[in-house]
């Protein structure tokens, strides 16, 4: 817990600083009062690791962070981030956001540009310490890096309808998502995203969207490291951060998402339903794939709050690739199950039990027949966007 300190004291004072900056920088008529502070730990206690997992065995510091936030003047809001988690007997430490965004472009336009997460699927864009689960769902983990962040440009537009109507493109270097690749490409990757939602009545809420990715950055293939040193090199770089890319890569990757929340009388606080479905599809995994050479995945889950402290939640994951050796592939397939109780003494706090198993696994290393994890998660001030 000493070392624990140390990191988040480290972010505190350059958190700090750069609020500091960044007051000076601002305009004199512009209220200092809007800037917030926020810091999240989150800690995890896993008596096995999952494959394809992010949580390792024994206590562990998780996806813990310091947030700075707040306006830069009348046009413009900025962010920044540090996040930390443990990573074999060490820390980590990276900069995971640093964005300006918007505030006054007409006609329900917005932009952002810097470090940050993508949009994409409905969990990417927040912070891992905010799921209902404790680990998140293997299209995550497999497909994105369990939480995808990067540097590049979105631009949203919000149409003027009674309903949710949303649309989004974004730009990355693409380097936190395939981190050793054969080709350095200005513009890595870049997304598209349709958002739809509205509600029934008191009680009901309903949001569906679609998201693509396009990765023109293609993963090295098993034993050509040495042939691209610069690429690896660049990868190792990037290695050191909290996302290590993603595990399972390719040119093409859509995917959609549906989500319906029920609380009796619009009272969420007291009683909530919520489901989520999630569906991935990844083709053009490298020069050699054909069409029938894709990945998929499938996520759903239920989490029931069933009194203002406590929720019950039960996920199903399945995950089937197609695993690249050479100029061939092997089918690859894991499924997961996972149920969880939360305790939420308070909206700061959540002490989270999540006991989860794998199985129908086919190739892929480190499959866990049973894990049990135990998550605390202690939050201050300002903290991150929540999914819908």
């Amino acid at each position: 817990m000493k070392a624990i300190a140390q990191i988040m004291g480290s972010g505190l004072a350059f958190g700090l600083a750069a609020i500091s900056g960044l007051a000076q920088a601002q305009p004199t008529q512009a209220p200092a009062k809007g800037w917030e502070l926020g810091a999240v730990l989150d800690v995890a206690s896993n008596s096995r690791p999952l494959a394809l997992g992010q949580r390792q065995q024994g206590l562990a510091l998780g996806h813990s962070d310091l947030v700075a936030r707040g306006p830069l003047g009348t046009h413009f809001s900025a962010q920044a981030g540090l996040a930390a988690h443990s990573h074999g007997s060490s820390y980590e430490v990276e900069l995971e956001e640093a964005w300006l965004q918007s505030r006054s472009l007409p006609a329900g336009w917005q932009a952002r540009a810097g470090r940050f997460a993508s949009q994409i699927g409905a969990l990417n864009e927040q912070h891992p310490h905010a799921d209902d689960f404790v680990e998140r769902p293997l299209l995550y983990r497999s497909l994105l890096g369990g939480h995808w962040f990067d540097d590049g440009l979105r631009l949203n537009w919000t149409a003027p309808t009674s309903f949710y109507l949303g649309l989004g493109a974004e730009v990355f270097r693409g380097r936190q998502l395939v981190q050793e690749s054969g080709s350095s490409p200005a513009v890595g990757a870049a997304t598209l995203r349709l958002k739809l939602g509205d509600d029934w009545g008191r009680a009901h809420s309903w949001q569906w969207g679609v998201s693509y990715l396009n990765n023109r950055r293609e993963a090295l293939e098993e034993g050509h490291g040495d042939e691209h040193g610069e690429a690896h090199e660049e990868g190792h770089d990037d290695h050191a951060g909290h996302a290590h890319g993603a595990k399972l890569s390719g040119r093409h990757v859509w995917m959609t998402d549906l989500a319906w929340k029920w609380a009796p009388d619009g009272n969420n606080r007291q009683q909530q339903l919520r489901l989520l479905a999630e569906y991935a599809q990844v083709s053009g995994i490298n020069r050699h794939a054909s069409s029938g050479d894709q990945h998929r995945a499938l996520a759903l889950s239920a989490v029931w709050r069933f009194s203002q402290q406590w929720e019950l939640g039960l996920r199903g994951d399945w995950l089937r690739a197609s695993m690249p050796h050479g100029d061939h592939f092997h089918a690859a397939e894991v499924a997961e199950q996972s149920l969880m109780l939360a305790w939420k003494p308070s909206h700061a706090q959540t002490l989270r039990l999540q006991l989860s198993t794998q199985n129908r696994v086919q190739d892929v290393e480190g499959a866990s027949p049973r894990s049990v994890l135990l998550q605390y998660v202690l939050s201050f001030g300002a903290h991150g966007a929540h999914s819908f």
